[in-house]
């Protein structure tokens, strides 16, 4: 184990520079008028060049190259062009609010995809299974921003004008400050989330259910007399939930990079908002750092899924 924790991490890292090199390269080598953004259309040649002067864009690719990647090596992802803020600081405002959503979210449309998977599974070409397949086509087929529209529309202003208040329909209350409302702001952006991923954690579940259920070992098991519900859940689950996790994994690390649409629909001053605005203003090290931690998450995410396999598959061994 220790030996695989120690090759994916180092897999991880370079991984993580390969990435840091590919988003200087896009950013600063291709083509870029920062300076003249910055600087506005009527500004003279004299400004701009101060701008760029400031902002070491006048320097050579190389020495801008080196000093990026000691920056990075010391947790300094730079200072936002825009207001001169540290781009840290940015993220850990901002990053509370995308785990809030990611992370709830996930959990929803965990439940709600692996439990109508099994239940598909369990009861083939049934009036359930056909129920679960024709929602989980139906969502999987909705647009998001169109679910969370569509959420506003029916949780929160219908019900607003018939006196039910209890959904708000934007911002966002921190969980240390109030943590009934917080509880109340997310759950129209969990439920926007959990429908619209739970249909594909349901079609995996089933497949992978069917599958699974017909394997040598299943006989076996029920030929030993155990119960049904001991030879689904214990045995069969278990197994089955391999690509289930493979899929989560990459799921969840890239919603905590940003959940932009769903956070513009409601309001949520987290991390897409911030990558919406950064890509606006073409403010490089924001985006730069924003991209460099979902990266990070996506990577983490995929270690901790490798090692997940271990303990879902006996069949599964780390070396």
């Amino acid at each position: 184990m220790l030996r695989f924790l120690v090759r994916r991490v180092f897999l991880g890292v370079v991984t993580m520079w390969v990435v840091s090199t590919a988003v200087f390269i896009l950013y600063f080598v291709a083509p870029h008028h920062v300076a003249q953004t910055l600087a506005g259309r009527q500004a003279t040649a004299q400004t701009i060049a101060l701008i760029a002067h400031r902002l070491g864009l006048d320097r050579p690719i190389l020495d801008q190259y080196g000093s990026y990647l000691w920056r990075l090596l010391h947790g300094n992802l730079g200072y936002s062009y825009v207001n001169n803020e540290s781009v840290t600081t940015i993220i850990k405002q901002d990053l509370p609010v995308t785990a809030s959503v990611a992370i709830g979210g996930a959990v929803l449309w965990l439940i709600i995809g692996v439990v109508s998977g099994v239940v598909a599974a369990t009861h083939p070409r049934s009036a359930a299974d056909r129920t679960v397949t024709g929602f989980a086509l139906f969502f999987y087929s909705m647009p998001t921003f169109l679910l969370g529209e569509l959420c506003l529309l029916v949780l929160f202003y219908e019900l607003h004008l018939a006196g039910v208040t209890f959904f708000p329909g934007s911002g966002y209350v921190p969980l240390t400050q109030d943590p009934y409302q917080w509880f109340v702001h997310m759950i129209l952006p969990w439920i926007t989330i959990a429908l619209v991923t739970a249909a594909t954690y349901s079609r995996l579940t089933r497949g992978s259910m069917l599958d699974v259920l017909g394997e040598d070992y299943i006989r076996t098991a029920r030929s030993k007399g155990l119960a049904e519900r001991r030879v689904v859940y214990r045995h069969g689950l278990r197994s089955a939930l391999t690509p289930v996790l493979t899929q989560f994994g990459i799921d969840l690390g890239t919603l905590l990079g940003g959940i932009i649409i769903t956070e513009t629909v409601f309001g949520l001053p987290g991390l897409g908002a911030q990558i919406y605005n950064a890509i606006s203003r073409q403010d490089l090290p924001v985006i730069i750092g924003l991209v460099l931690l979902a990266s990070a998450f996506i990577v983490a995410a995929n270690i901790l899924v490798d090692i997940g396999y271990a303990v879902l598959d006996p069949r599964v061994r780390l070396s």
